[in-house]
């Protein structure tokens, strides 16, 4: 049996983070990630490819999305070497230091046991890891991003507080788009790196490389410092023995010989000290199967469950003065598919006319070219426009004409694919109420959530994002989801909350299991409530305070053999 100081569970922002500080502490560090290695230039983009690239090993799917159905939400999560890394739009905000709240509301209350001054060090040395930096807008041809300038001047009309947040994301040094990035192939892929070319395909994992994600990142440093990092590797239980704990994980055979009926291989590990990061959902899930394992586990496992808020809207063919026409408009380009997929915020501050709009923040949005011509080539709207077009032609058959050219007429058969151009998305997320348990049915997850508590927020996001639209000149469509009472999230938080005693979470504010010494947690299930901005950073900077004190604790377990 292999035996290590510290096994850790996924390597996502937590895991990542916690496995590169124990390992440059020269632990000796094991990595179990249940996904696969996903390379530069191998992240699927053909329809057939896309098809296969879900998580469902039941199916023989080992893709990245991990899709997750409650009654009342869906969740959307990452599977593979990187965690939410390979899929998130690189966004490193920092929770606002008065949302470190210690509040009570209709049904529960939010209280964070740390401060942002106990982060703020923490914040610092994940956005260096991560070479984080603002969006360049200040030089070609990123100035002349539309959807960016346009988020600056609704913004300014608004009154909001309005920022180019810091991306983990390569533009070069000066910015120049899909430029080699020298030493890029010094990483765990030796893969070679291209700075952003600015095509919008953050969300569908990076293929030049330019994402700064976490297997190019800690996770390529805690190797070279001699991590042990395994793939297809799921956990499925772990128990506390004396010095430390066994974890059980089986180990998925993904080639295409594989015969689909043999039991998965079963192996065992001990270590010294166990950190959970398998995400809200994943950590939350594997505990609560193995509870029995962990009696002396309280009441707030499952609890305190929060989307952040997310929520989406669209702002649709926008307007603006003719430069032209005098008192006449025309169309506005928003180009969303050009640059990565977020390049600004703009912040909502609480409402103080309703207590229950505790704020947000609200993003512009982009995705992949291909999806424009989806939706403007549609099969209906397409075969109207070539109808037409072959209709024209087979009367200049018939009349003789003498007319060759058909540009324009093939023009008019592809469309002025205006509606895209002129259209952008909005990603809000905030402060909602984390009044979600989760819990087993039948030996699956599942989830108690009543969105109905946070209405307010959602009204207050809904309104500020049908202002923003107008503002550009565009008309505003709300995510059709939230009219039917359901939404959807990629930012699951809470189910093993912090707190200042057993009874109130299920770790201490360093990511210590109460009861168990030894066992940690260092994901987003920690969180006490929401963390409002995009929480990845806030995820890793308590991850890298939790090991700092792994490291400094004179009774740590951790402590090298």
């Amino acid at each position: 049996m292999d035996v290590f100081d510290a096994v850790v569970v996924g390597s996502g922002f937590g895991g990542s983070v916690t496995a590169f500080r124990l390992a440059e502490a020269k632990l000796d560090v094991c990595v179990l990630e249940r996904g696969k290695p996903f390379p530069p230039g191998s992240f699927p983009r053909s329809p057939h490819e896309a098809a296969k690239n879900f998580w469902d090993p039941e199916s023989r799917l080992y893709g990245m999305y991990d899709m997750w159905s409650f009654s009342k939400l869906d969740a959307l999560v990452c599977s593979g070497l990187g965690g939410g890394s390979l899929i998130y739009a690189n966004v490193l905000i920092r929770k606002p230091e008065s949302w470190f709240v210690h509040e009570s509301f209709d049904g529960g209350y939010e209280h964070w046991p740390v401060t942002r001054a106990d982060l703020d060090s923490h914040y610092q040395c994940v956005e260096d890891m991560l070479d984080a930096q603002p969006y360049p807008f200040d030089v070609k041809p990123y100035k002349d991003t539309p959807k960016t300038r346009a988020m600056e001047e609704a913004a300014a009309q608004l009154g909001l507080e309005w920022e180019l947040p810091k991306l983990a994301v390569s533009f070069g040094n000066p910015a120049v788009p899909g430029a080699p990035i020298e030493g890029g192939e010094d990483n765990l892929h030796g893969a070679p790196r291209h700075t952003c070319r600015l095509v919008g395909e953050c969300d569908l994992g990076c293929n030049f490389g330019s994402k700064n994600s976490l297997d190019l990142t800690y996770l390529s440093a805690a190797r070279k410092l001699g991590a042990d990092i395994r793939t297809h590797c799921e956990v499925r239980s772990f128990e506390p023995v004396p010095q430390g704990f066994l974890v059980t994980y089986i180990r998925h055979d993904t080639s295409d010989t594989a015969d689909p009926l043999a039991p998965p291989e079963l192996h065992t590990l001990r270590a010294k000290r166990l950190i959970l990061s398998a995400g809200a959902l994943g950590t939350t899930y594997l505990l609560l199967r193995n509870r029995s394992a962990f009696p002396a586990l309280g009441p707030a496992l499952g609890t305190r469950f929060s989307g952040n808020g997310d929520f989406l809207g669209l702002v649709l063919k926008a307007r603006e003065r003719s430069r032209t026409r005098p008192g006449e408009t025309e169309p506005r380009l928003l180009k969303p598919s050009f640059g990565p997929v977020i390049t600004s915020a703009m912040r909502v501050e609480r409402d103080e006319n309703d207590e229950g709009a505790r704020g947000a923040y609200i993003e512009d949005a982009g995705y992949p070219e291909f999806l424009n011509w989806l939706v403007e080539h549609n099969v209906l709207t397409m075969s109207n426009r070539v109808g037409r077009f072959l209709l024209r032609r087979g009367w200049s058959q018939l009349t003789g004409t003498a007319r060759s050219r058909v540009g324009r007429q093939l023009g008019d058969a592809m469309g002025k694919g205006l509606f895209t151009a002129t259209s952008m998305p909005l990603l809000g997320m905030g402060r909602d109420v984390p009044n979600g348990r989760m819990f087993l049915r039948d030996g699956h997850l599942d989830l108690d959530w009543e969105p109905a508590a946070s209405d307010p927020y959602f009204r207050q996001m809904n309104k500020t994002m049908q202002r923003i639209s107008q503002s550009v000149g565009g008309r505003y469509a709300s995510n059709p989801l939230w009219w039917l009472n359901r939404l959807i999230t990629v930012h699951p938080l809470g189910g093993a909350p912090m707190g200042r005693h057993a009874q109130e979470g299920v770790v201490d504010s360093f990511g210590r299991v109460y009861g168990y010494p030894g066992l940690s947690i260092a994901d987003g299930s920690v969180m006490p409530g929401p963390v409002g901005p995009n929480p990845s950073l806030t995820i890793a900077a308590l991850a890298d305070r939790s090991a700092v004190r792994m490291i400094e604790d004179p009774g740590n377990p951790t402590e090298p053999s």
